[in-house]
């Protein structure tokens, strides 16, 4: 093990994970790297779409945005790292797998650069964090803290941390007042989509018998959420709950779909960028889980419940479905509305009758655990 000298370390460049939700998880180890350079500026290296949810964040002092098509090949290899030189990073953080990854920091000419020992990068990084002790059936979260405990920056009970401003949540409400829903309405937040590939979605029939269900159970105004990819489906949720929906899906960008996500007091969804962004704020919630492993990236925190059944091919990790999609079809509303109604039960007696079920930022360390309650 090689420890890091932090009397050597000034500048640090992070280099960010490309999908939102792993960004989220993340952010505890962010914050553990703010607390052992306190003195130090932290600039995060992103894509377009990372790079909006670090904007504000309080382990950040900078974001720098690279892109993919104008970035591609050696030549813009090149070119991104001769936009890093000029800044004197002391200190790279590399939390990609990937070849490239390590490639930049080591052509900008960053003296010190932490990374996972993978992709025939070890002669990249100046430490390398081995493969015999990466432990593949552990959180994300975690195995990202492992990393930086390896080198010698101590860590803390983890918390995943994000930041709106409060004009972002002022303009959200007044969207969402426009739409019908007052700041004093509980709010079911739906979210139909993930990125990834469709072997991770449910289906949007029963979303919307969920979102029937427990609209007439809590009294709650329901709001859909998504990407531009994910509007038909979306749609079709809106057209089968009927009145008291309101359908945001492609309408926001990342920085309106936190403070979207934050107003929410419970949200219901699949493994994806939203549920791990609705755990940073707080906001309970229920995931359908199929084609991806709960043990690694459920939702990181205590307030969570997974709905879920064991097929002889899940977790099969597989963007689309080869066969007949048994991991989700096998999961019905009624699951989901009972797991979401043992939830809001459960945390309605362990809060004051007068508080929210949701706190609306997030600043404090506690005990999170994953997202247990499998049902």
């Amino acid at each position: 093990m090689k420890k890091i000298d932090s009397s050597r370390v000034r500048k640090i460049l992070v280099r960010s994970v490309n999908w939102l939700g792993d960004a989220v998880m993340i952010t505890p180890a962010l914050g553990a790297i703010r607390r052992h350079f306190p003195d130090s500026e932290i600039t995060v290296l992103a894509n377009p779409l990372v790079s909006q949810m670090f904007a504000n964040h309080p382990s950040v002092d900078r974001v720098i945005t690279f892109d993919r098509s104008k970035h591609r090949g050696f030549l813009g290899r090149l070119q991104l790292a001769g936009l890093l030189r000029p800044h004197h990073f002391d200190l790279a953080v590399i939390f990609t797998n990937s070849f490239e990854g390590a490639l930049i920091p080591w052509l900008a000419g960053i003296p010190l650069r932490i990374g996972k020992n993978s992709d025939g990068r070890g002669l990249l990084l100046t430490h390398a964090w081995p493969k015999t002790l990466q432990n593949t059936k552990e959180h994300q979260v975690l195995n990202y803290l492992d990393m930086l405990k390896y080198f010698g920056i101590p860590t803390v009970a983890p918390v995943l941390s994000l930041a709106t401003t409060a004009q972002e949540d002022s303009a959200m409400a007044e969207r969402l007042a426009k739409g019908g829903i007052a700041a004093g309405d509980f709010v079911l937040g739906v979210n139909p989509g993930a990125t990834f590939g469709s072997a991770k979605r449910w289906y949007p029939e029963r979303f919307a018998e969920v979102a029937r269900g427990l609209s007439e159970r809590w009294g709650a105004r329901v709001v859909i959420t998504g990407g531009p990819a994910e509007t038909e489906m979306a749609s079709r949720i809106e057209e089968l709950v009927g009145a008291g929906c309101l359908n945001m899906a492609g309408s926001t960008s990342v920085r309106e779909l936190m403070a979207l996500i934050k107003r929410c007091n419970f949200f219901v969804t699949n493994d994806s960028g939203p549920m791990h962004i609705a755990a940073a704020f707080d906001v309970p919630l229920v995931a359908i889980f199929g084609s991806t492993d709960h043990r690694t990236t459920s939702a990181f925190f205590s307030k969570g419940s997974i709905v879920r059944r064991d097929t002889e091919c899940a977790p099969c990790m597989k963007r689309e479905c080869p066969t007949d999609h048994r991991c989700m079809t096998a999961v019905t509303a009624s699951e989901v509305i009972a797991a979401a109604d043992a939830l809001f039960g459960n945390l309605r007696l362990a809060t004051p009758a007068d508080s929210s079920l949701s706190r609306r930022g997030r600043t404090g360390e506690g005990e999170p655990t994953p997202a247990t309650g499998e049902r």
